[in-house]
């Protein structure tokens, strides 16, 4: 699980970071706006987590600009403000639960393993992805797949309507190059019989 954590205050940033990443969870820092907006730009992520009073722009108002824009991403809000007000505008952007500083590292572990369990089954078409047991069916019946195919399906999925860059898909490839992904891509297709645009000089969409 990708998870971006927008956090202003350095230490506390760095602190959350090292105990997720004890649990296995992959995390960036942003520390402001603007690096949010530049971060996933460049890359997808399985989860937000998102303080909310931060200098340059309030975090509301961000996860309602990556809202705009699409980004469906499942947001948990951790902050110092509690009260209603400000609480009821982050769920009305679109944010999915919110936790109270100062909190228990276990509470948002328990919370993010919760966003797990509820975001384990991915839909399109006759296509079904259990990404609990990495299992993919097609009309009820198995699909074989690699891990490599299998993870470039699932983050084509969570995207689904937005490009995925090139650069996010090599990642998963074990000599990264752009002949050896479009192979991979074009099996993909093959095998699932599913429509997976090529954007030219950018990356691969399913709509």
């Amino acid at each position: 699980m990708r998870i971006l954590l927008l956090e202003d205050d350095y230490n506390l940033a760095e602190s959350i970071k090292e105990i997720l990443e004890i649990e296995h969870y992959d995390v960036d820092i942003a520390n402001s706006a603007d690096e949010v907006y530049e971060k996933t730009f460049n890359n997808t992520y399985d989860l937000y987590i998102f303080d909310i009073n931060i200098p340059d722009e309030n975090g509301i108002e961000v996860l309602k600009k990556l809202r705009f824009a699409e980004d469906k991403t499942p947001v948990i809000y951790i902050s110092a403000l509690v009260d209603i007000d400000t609480i009821a505008k982050a769920f009305d952007a679109g944010a999915e639960d919110y936790i109270k500083k100062p909190f228990d590292v276990e509470e948002l572990l328990i919370r993010i393993k919760a966003k797990q369990k509820n975001n384990k089954i991915i839909t399109y078409k006759d296509i079904t992805v259990n990404t609990e047991e990495e299992m993919v069916k097609k009309d009820n019946m198995l699909i074989k797949m690699g891990k490599v195919q299998y993870d470039i399906l699932t983050t084509l999925l969570k995207n689904k309507g937005k490009i995925v860059l090139k650069s996010e898909l090599l990642k998963y490839l074990e000599n990264p190059n752009e002949n050896a992904l479009r192979v991979l891509i074009n099996k993909l297709k093959n095998k699932l019989e599913i429509d997976i645009k090529s954007i030219r000089s950018k990356g691969y969409i399913i709509e």
